[in-house]
């Protein structure tokens, strides 16, 4: 069973600290809401995570290893949804699906099924062949999530993935994700939308990078989410 702990973390810029003395212990099945304002911490709290920005101190271990860089941790299952989706907008919705799952060495028979699977996760089904220029911003939030839905991520770490879309199909992004949950993954989103976030587990807050839980997560002996 899949672990993430964090432990005294802080990320500063310069004088600025981002996060300060946040820690968690997270495991498979758990699936988090992360909330507060705009410039609290969040989405630097979802990079440190992810390896791709380095902590200031403390310390952050995925099954007994050290998160030290992005390549480690996407080699090991870690996955992010980044806010601004991170499509190609030349590719098609299904390209941008494919051509990661290829890049990690999952064979080419295997490849229609999983990108097909993953858009039809996310209603898009019908939408494989567009570009992606050629698609809502919500559309493309959904592709963003059919990416990581596809590779069946160990950590799914997603930012504010339910922003541009609209109740129906919030709700079906929100079921996704708790789908990877019951899958094994462990899921961190962060989110302004309240109802998004009582859909979750538990719901940590942030505000100036001090973490507080609005409610913790729903098992036994979990830690408090700061020291």
């Amino acid at each position: 069973m899949s672990t993430l702990a964090v432990e005294g973390l802080q990320v500063a810029y310069g004088d600025l600290v981002a996060l300060d003395g946040v820690g968690l212990d997270l495991r498979a099945g758990d699936f988090l809401a992360v909330t507060g304002p705009s410039g609290a911490g969040k989405t630097t709290l979802l990079w440190a995570l992810a390896g791709a920005q380095a902590a200031t101190a403390g310390s952050i271990i995925f099954d007994g290893e050290a998160v030290c860089d992005r390549t480690g941790a996407a080699a090991a299952g870690v996955v992010v949804v980044p806010q601004g989706n991170g499509l190609a907008a030349i590719l098609t919705a299904a390209e941008n699906v494919s051509i990661p799952l290829a890049a990690s060495g999952v064979a080419a028979a295997e490849l229609p099924a999983r990108v097909d699977a993953a858009l039809e996760v996310v209603g898009l089904e019908e939408s494989g062949s567009h570009l992606v220029e050629e698609l809502s911003g919500g559309q493309q939030q959904r592709v963003a999530l059919a990416r990581a839905f596809a590779a069946r991520a160990r950590v799914l770490l997603a930012d504010e993935p339910t922003s541009d879309l609209d109740a129906s199909n919030r709700n079906r992004v929100i079921a996704a994700l708790r789908a990877e949950a019951d899958r094994g993954a462990i899921v961190v989103m962060t989110t302004h939308d309240p109802d998004a976030a009582a859909e979750c587990d538990g719901e940590l807050a942030l505000d100036e990078g001090i973490a507080t839980w609005v409610r913790p997560l729903h098992r036994p002996g979990k830690h408090v989410a700061a020291e």
